[in-house]
C-alpha cells in the first residue's frame, strides 16, 4: 500500500510537473507570432531570389562527351526512357519563346499582342515569378499557351547537384500547379543558347532531366532583345531565312521590354502575310500537349504555395510600412527630445529663474516598504541628511523581514512607522497620506536613497500654483554591472530626456515612483493612489493632468534607486511597468473626447504617451529584424551603414541627455551593446504585455529582490540593528 501511494504520489508530482513547465500561453504567442514572421520573411526572401540565389554562369567547355545528332540537331532535345532524340521546327511554323517570365507590366501587353494576331507561343516560365504572379500564368494557359519550367531560381543547373536540381523542378512545378492546375513537361535551362552550345557540363544536365520527364527545349533563332538593339533589329534577328521553321528566343520579363512589345506587333502579321503559322510546340510537332492537368492533393499543395507565397509578400509589405512608421516615430521622437529638453534645460537653468516665492514649509515623506530590511536603513538616513525639514512615514506593508522593528530601532527624530497587512503599494501611499500632517507629500521607494538637496529642490515648484506634481530625477545607483549600466543610460538618455520633452509639451505621463512629490489637495480631488493598474504612478500622474494640475519636472531633486540586477528581476519590472502603463492609458481614454484640461491630455498627451513609449517600441523590432535579414542576406555593406547611422544618431542623443544630466560619457561605451541586448529584451517584454492584455491575463505585483548596495550620500551607513526575535517575522496589523 505504502509503494502505491508512493508510486500515485510521484505520477501525480510528474503530472504538476508537466503542468508547471507548459509554456504560459503569453510567451508561446510571441514565440509562435515570431517563427511565422521570419517563416514568412524568409519564404519572401526566398521567392525574390534574396536566398539560395545562385546567379554562378559556366564558362564554355568541351564538347568530348555530347552525341554528334545532339550538337548537328534540332531545338527539342528527348532523351526521356534513356533514347536521345534531337527534333526541328517543320518549315514555315514559328514556336515563338518567351523566357523569365510573369511580368506584371510587359507579360500583359504580350499577351494582348499574341492575343490580337491570333498567335501562340510558349513561356517559360520561373518559380519565383510564377509565386508572385499566379493571375499572368492562368491567363497563359486559358488563352491556349503553353507553359514550360524555367526553374524556380534561374540558376545555371550545371554548377548544382541533382538534389538542387530535383528542388527547382517541384518548386516550379508547385508554383505552375498552384496558377493554372496543370503539370508541363516542357524545360528550358537558364542560360542555354542553340543545340550547338551544348557541351561536357551541360549535357548530363540534360541527360538527367530527361530521366525526370522532361523535354529540354532550347532555340535556334535569337532576338537578343534584351540587349535592346532596336525594332527592326530584333525583327531580323527573329526572322528565319529561307521558310525554315525555328524556335523563337524572346523575353517578357527581365526589365525594360516595351521594344519586345512593338517588335512583336510588327513581326507577327509580317511572318503570316508569308505563309508562316504561329504555335505552340506540340502543335507545331504535332505532338500531345505538354500540359497534364492537376487534380487532388497536388492541386492544394499548388494552391497552399500561392497562397504562403501571397501572406509572405502582403505580411512584407505591412512590415515595410511598420518599418516606415517607426523610422519616422524614432526620428520624430528624438528631434523632439533634443529641441524640447534643451529648451528645458535653458528655462529652468537662466539666471534669475523661479517657480514662484521659495517654498519652506515642511514635507511629509511617505516611504511604503516591503521586505525592504536591506536597504531601508539607508534610506531613512538618507532623508534624515535632508536639507529641508520633513517628517518621515515609513508603511510597513506586512513585512515578513522585520523592516519596521529596523526603522523603530534606529530611534530618530520625525519618524514614524505605520504597519498594515499586506494590502499593496497603492494602499500603503494611502495609509501614509492619511497620516501625513503636512500639505506637501514627497513618495519615495523603500529602496531609494536622497540626496541632502533632493526634497527641498523637489518642492520649490510648488511656488507654482497651479502646480500639482513634481517628478524627479531618478538615477541608477548600482551602475558598475553590465545590466546596471544599461539602465544607467536608459534613465538618462530616455526617461530624463522625456520627462524634459513632455514637461515643455504639459503632459508628462509619469511621476517616477522613486522620486515626485504632490500636494495634498490635488491627490485628494483624483481620490489618492488607486490600484486599478499596476502603475499607479502613471495612473495618478493622468489623473491629475484631468484634473487640470501641471505636472512637472526638476531635475536637480536626485534620488539614486537599485536597479534590477539580473534578467529575471529586469523581466518582472519591465513587464509590470509596460502592462501597467498600457492599463493606464486605456483607463483614462475617454480623455480623448473630453473637453477642458481633460481633453487636452487626451488630444496631446495620451497619443504621444501611446505612440512613444506603446506602438514605438512594439514596431522597434523591425529596424533588428531588417537589419539580420540585410546582414545575413544582404546587401550587408548598406544595412551595417544603415544600422551604424542609426546607431550614430542614438549616440548623439545619448551623450546630449549625459551632458544635460552632467554624467560621464565613459558609460555610453556599452551603447552598441545596449542596443544589440537589452533592447530586443524590452521588445520581448512589451509585446508579452501586449498578448497578456489581448488575451485577458492579469498580471500580479511581483516584488524585486533588493541587496541594498546603493547607499546613503557620504558613505555607508552604521549598522545600529538590533537583534530580531522570530516575531519579527508576523506582519502588525
Amino acid at each position: 500500500m505504502a509503494s502505491r501511494t508512493r508510486r500515485h504520489g510521484a505520477e501525480r508530482g510528474a503530472r504538476d510537473g508537466s503542468r508547471r513547465r507548459r509554456l504560459p500561453m503569453r510567451l508561446l504567442l510571441p514565440l509562435l507570432v515570431l517563427v511565422a514572421l521570419v517563416a514568412m520573411l524568409m519564404l519572401r526572401g526566398y521567392v525574390h531570389s534574396e536566398i539560395l540565389a545562385d546567379h554562378r554562369i559556366q564558362p564554355e567547355a568541351s564538347t568530348d562527351k555530347v552525341p554528334e545528332k545532339i550538337l548537328d540537331g534540332g531545338p527539342v532535345i528527348d532523351t526521356r526512357s534513356g533514347r536521345t532524340t534531337s527534333m526541328r521546327i517543320p518549315d514555315h511554323r514559328l514556336v515563338l519563346t518567351f523566357d523569365d517570365g510573369p511580368d506584371p507590366v510587359w507579360t500583359p501587353k504580350v499577351l494582348d499582342v499574341l492575343k490580337e494576331h491570333h498567335a501562340h507561343a510558349v513561356f517559360f516560365v520561373t518559380g519565383t515569378m510564377t509565386s508572385r504572379y499566379p493571375e499572368l500564368v492562368k491567363r497563359m494557359v486559358d488563352e491556349g499557351h503553353e507553359v514550360g519550367l524555367h526553374t524556380f531560381n534561374h540558376p545555371d543547373l550545371s554548377f548544382q547537384s541533382k538534389r538542387r536540381i530535383d528542388w527547382e523542378l517541384s518548386t516550379n512545378q508547385l508554383a505552375i500547379s498552384g496558377a493554372a492546375g496543370i503539370r508541363t513537361s516542357l524545360f528550358r535551362p537558364p542560360y542555354s543558347s542553340f543545340a550547338d552550345a551544348m557541351d561536357d557540363k551541360s549535357w548530363p544536365v540534360t541527360q538527367y532531366l530527361g530521366t525526370r520527364g522532361y523535354i529540354t527545349v532550347v532555340n535556334n533563332t535569337d532576338s537578343e532583345d534584351w540587349k535592346k538593339p532596336g525594332v527592326d533589329e530584333i525583327i531580323r534577328r527573329a526572322t528565319p531565312h529561307g521558310g525554315k521553321g525555328a524556335i523563337v528566343l524572346m523575353h517578357d520579363s527581365g526589365g525594360d521590354r516595351h521594344q519586345t512589345v512593338q517588335a512583336l506587333d510588327r513581326f507577327l502579321p509580317t511572318l503570316q502575310q508569308q505563309g508562316y503559322t504561329f504555335d505552340n510546340l506540340t502543335e507545331a510537332l504535332d505532338a500531345p500537349s505538354a500540359h497534364t492537368e492537376v487534380t487532388g492533393l497536388d492541386l492544394w499543395k499548388g494552391r497552399a504555395w500561392i497562397f504562403l507565397v501571397s501572406a509572405s509578400d502582403s505580411i512584407t509589405s505591412v512590415m515595410v510600412v511598420g518599418l516606415a512608421v517607426i523610422g519616422v516615430l524614432v526620428i520624430s521622437r528624438f528631434v523632439l527630445m533634443l529641441l524640447l529638453s534643451g529648451a528645458h534645460a535653458r528655462r529652468v537653468r537662466r539666471k534669475g529663474f523661479r517657480w514662484g516665492p521659495q517654498v519652506t514649509e515642511p514635507v511629509s515623506v511617505l516611504v511604503p516598504a516591503y521586505n525592504e530590511a536591506k536597504c531601508i536603513e539607508n534610506t531613512v538616513r538618507s532623508l534624515m541628511a535632508s536639507e529641508h525639514p520633513v517628517e518621515v512615514i515609513v508603511i510597513d506593508d506586512g513585512s515578513t523581514d522585520g523592516t519596521a522593528r529596523i526603522v523603530e530601532a534606529m530611534g530618530l527624530p520625525n519618524v514614524r512607522v505605520v504597519r498594515q497587512l499586506n494590502a499593496g503599494k497603492p494602499a500603503a501611499l494611502n495609509r501614509g497620506l492619511a497620516n501625513a500632517r503636512h500639505d506637501l507629500i514627497v513618495m519615495m521607494d523603500g529602496d531609494t536613497v536622497f540626496e541632502p538637496p533632493t526634497v527641498r529642490e523637489l518642492v520649490q515648484p510648488f511656488g507654482d500654483p497651479r502646480v500639482g506634481a513634481v517628478a524627479g530625477n531618478a538615477k541608477v545607483g548600482n551602475r558598475d554591472s553590465l545590466i546596471g549600466a544599461w539602465q544607467h543610460i536608459e534613465y538618462v538618455m530616455g526617461f530624463n530626456l522625456d520627462r524634459r520633452m513632455y514637461d515643455i509639451l504639459r503632459c508628462m505621463p509619469t511621476i517616477p515612483g522613486a522620486v515626485g512629490a504632490f500636494r495634498r489637495s490635488a491627490l485628494q480631488r483624483v481620490g489618492g493612489m488607486s490600484d486599478d493598474t499596476l502603475a499607479e504612478d502613471t495612473d495618478i500622474t493622468m489623473a491629475l493632468h484631468r484634473d487640470g494640475w501641471r505636472v512637472v519636472y526638476a531635475e536637480k531633486a536626485r534620488a539614486w534607486t537599485e536597479a534590477p540586477e539580473s534578467v529575471q528581476q529586469l523581466w518582472s519590472q519591465r513587464y509590470r511597468w509596460s502592462y501597467g502603463t498600457m492599463q493606464a492609458i486605456w483607463k483614462h481614454r475617454r480623455a480623448v473626447l473630453e473637453r477642458g484640461p481633460s481633453g487636452r491630455f487626451g488630444r496631446v498627451g495620451l497619443p504621444l504617451v501611446s505612440l512613444f513609449m506603446v506602438l514605438a517600441p512594439l514596431l522597434a523590432p523591425l529596424i533588428d529584424v531588417f537589419l539580420l535579414y540585410g546582414v545575413v542576406f544582404g546587401p550587408t555593406q548598406k544595412t551595417i551603414v544603415a544600422w551604424l547611422g542609426v546607431l550614430a544618431v542614438q549616440a548623439v542623443c545619448a551623450a546630449y541627455a549625459f551632458r544635460l544630466d552632467k554624467e560621464r560619457m565613459t558609460h555610453l561605451i556599452s551603447l552598441p551593446l545596449q542596443q544589440i541586448l537589452y533592447r530586443q529584451l524590452m521588445y520581448v517584454v512589451l509585446l508579452q504585455s501586449w498578448i497578456t492584455a489581448l488575451t485577458g491575463g492579469r498580471l500580479r505585483w511581483q516584488k524585486l529582490r533588493r541587496t541594498g548596495v546603493v547607499e546613503a550620500p557620504g558613505g555607508p551607513v552604521p549598522t545600529q540593528r538590533s537583534r530580531r526575535s522570530s516575531s519579527d517575522r508576523r506582519p502588525v496589523a
